[in-house]
């Protein structure tokens, strides 16, 4: 599930690369929706996760999300990019509200 791109990043703390899901072209009814018209994605796959936060005691806190997990994340979360074409966003585990199972 991961991609080329994925190789080339390695968040740190408790980051996690989101390639974020491709928001629906069209309506149920057929109305093809323009860019502006399309709401921000919420959901998208882990491509890459770093090692956790580093707590005051000088131990690592565990990730709760692992490469490959499709989440949901706040709605104005992370930073976005792209990196050889694709869209790809970095959030914080804090900004990661589930993970979905299918």
């Amino acid at each position: 599930m991961a991609s080329a791109s994925s190789t080339k990043l390695r968040p740190l703390g408790d980051r996690l690369v989101i390639k974020p899901t491709p928001r629906e072209e069209m309506t149920k009814s057929g109305i093809v929706l323009p860019d502006t018209a399309k709401e921000k994605p919420q959901e998208g796959v882990v491509i890459a996760a770093g090692p956790g936060k580093i707590l005051d005691d000088g131990k690592r806190e565990a990730m709760d999300v692992a490469v490959g997990n499709k989440v949901l994340y706040a709605k104005y979360a992370g930073t976005e990019f792209k990196v050889d074409g694709d869209d790809l966003l970095i959030v914080s585990q804090k900004d990661i509200l589930a993970i979905v199972e299918d």
